[in-house]
């Protein structure tokens, strides 16, 4: 696996070292998937393997109950995911999502944290099974699962 920052990396760490670098940096990757910003995410973190990224709980992400809607937390999940992904993926490797398997372990009643991770030995040709979870302000799992990603070859030029 290559130690050389990639291009995502690269960016987060260049636009975060400027006042509001992370609304900035959530604003961009919300601009390249634009689903993302439904639900005005906040990338809080961002390293090699793991992404942090906060929804706040508003009118927008509630549903009947007053609880964030499990569909934007899993939203949340994805943009956390896919961002690691792209900031942490060998340079000679691609992925794409295969699905994501969810499991609602209590109320979300609060801000919520999304959090994918990954081990760096992971980054193998085949399946590749994210951990994604989900916590309120508490530090309490309300979603636990995993997003699974087919990692492949990138075609030579």
């Amino acid at each position: 696996m290559t130690t050389k920052t990639n291009k995502v990396m690269a960016l987060y760490k260049k636009v975060t070292s400027y006042p509001f670098g992370n609304h900035i940096f959530s604003k961009m990757v919300s601009r390249m998937a634009p689903y993302f910003g439904t639900v005005k995410p906040y990338v809080q973190s961002l390293t090699a393997n793991r992404c942090e990224v906060l929804i706040k709980k508003r009118k927008g992400v509630q549903n009947h109950i007053g609880t964030v809607h499990v569909i934007a937390i899993c939203n949340g999940l994805e943009m956390a995911m896919g961002t690691m992904a792209e900031a942490s993926i060998p340079k000679h490797l691609r992925w794409i999502p295969k699905g994501m398997n969810v499991e609602y372990t209590a109320k979300a009643g609060s801000d919520i944290l999304c959090v994918a991770q990954v081990h760096p030995d992971q980054w193998q040709v085949g399946d590749l099974y994210v951990d994604v979870k989900a916590y309120d302000t508490e530090g309490v799992v309300v979603v636990d699962g995993k997003i699974k990603l087919w990692i492949t070859e990138k075609p030579v030029k």
